[in-house]
């Protein structure tokens, strides 16, 4: 068995996925199309060509114009199933996914327009894929504390079936503090919470993120490594670090996959995880990921079971369910030796 086929067949669950983020070209032309609405290219190679990122907020100009698209609980659905349809061939058993309101919201779109379709797509997902899925909805952090709490207040409906509340879009210049009350609100609500910090952020908004925002997982946190005694508390609160490599590659947060931190992290005793971020936009689903980091650093059979591993324990499942996925991995090793 080749590496890409054990990679492939390993059960493992992906924690950090934007489901905006999965919009293929080619569907984009096609919701367009449906939608009657125009969009600034000519072509599908002509928006592939656009995907050359040198920083966050450079990809984040064309995400939120490709969202432009999404219209109808109808393409929310086929949104998700596309994405389902893609990771069910990675070996992929469970996905929490992101899902941004604001985006929606801010160009007319009902916040249950958004959500009906993604909660359709994820049952269908399950029914289709045997992939169970959680949603978490995600606070654009360059908007401002009143509307993450018009988001929150929109939410109210579908609290029985959002996980979690999240934090994403530019770093920079938007601190975790800006969104301590929203998040204690949150909380109150029974909702876990996570939070994008120290992609392009400093270690002190990780800090903030733990201390202020009571964080249950952080999103990215590669720049956790330039602060030892943040390092040494996220090793010892076992605190999941949703690491993303073809997206902090296509960012220019890594300058090479060969320079990395994921088997750091791992060395450190940090919980990482890998996953895809924004697939379609990044070049590589999640098991590209798992396959790129592990030919570019060397990573071994047991780190990529380690790894599986903390994809289940760092997740909002159940503790049976997260014991079931963990037996499978290990049955799974077992009948694949090296």
């Amino acid at each position: 068995m080749s590496l890409a086929e054990f990679i492939a067949g390993l059960p493992k669950a992906e924690l950090h996925l934007h489901i905006e983020g999965s919009l293929e070209p080619e569907l984009m032309f096609e919701l367009a199309r449906r939608n009657r609405i125009a969009l600034p290219f000519a072509s599908v190679e002509a928006v592939r060509a656009a995907y050359a990122f040198s920083n966050l907020q450079d990809f984040l100009d064309i995400y939120y114009q490709g969202a432009g698209v999404l219209q109808t609980e109808d393409d929310f659905r086929d949104l998700a199933l596309a994405y389902f349809r893609r990771v069910a061939a990675d070996g992929c058993r469970h996905v929490e996914l992101f899902f941004d309101p604001q985006t929606h919201t801010d160009r007319g779109i009902p916040f249950a327009v958004a959500a009906d379709g993604l909660l359709a797509g994820m049952a269908q997902a399950e029914a289709s894929f045997g992939i169970t899925a959680k949603l978490i909805l995600c606070f654009l952090r360059h908007l401002d504390e009143d509307a993450a709490f018009a988001t929150l207040r929109a939410a109210e409906p579908y609290l029985d079936r959002i996980a979690a509340v999240g934090l994403d879009s530019s770093e920079l210049g938007h601190p975790p503090a800006k969104f301590a009350r929203v998040y204690q609100a949150a909380a109150e609500r029974g909702l876990k919470r996570v939070a994008h910090a120290g992609e392009e952020g400093p270690p002190d908004y990780v800090w903030e993120a733990l201390d202020l925002l009571h964080v249950d997982r952080i999103d990215h946190g590669n720049r956790s490594l330039e602060d030892a005694a943040l390092v040494k508390r996220l090793a010892a609160e076992a605190m999941t670090l949703t690491v993303c490599p073809l997206s902090n590659l296509k960012l220019c947060v890594v300058s090479d996959m060969a320079a990395h931190p994921l088997k750091r992290m791992l060395d450190l005793g940090l919980h990482a995880t890998i996953n895809s971020d924004d697939p379609a936009y990044f070049g590589g689903y999640l098991a590209d990921n798992w396959l790129a980091v592990t030919q570019s650093l060397g990573l071994t059979r047991p780190d990529l079971i380690t790894l599986a591993r903390n994809s289940f324990s760092g997740s909002f499942l159940a503790p049976a369910e997260i014991a079931r996925h963990l037996a499978a991995i290990d049955a799974y090793a077992e009948a694949h030796p090296a």
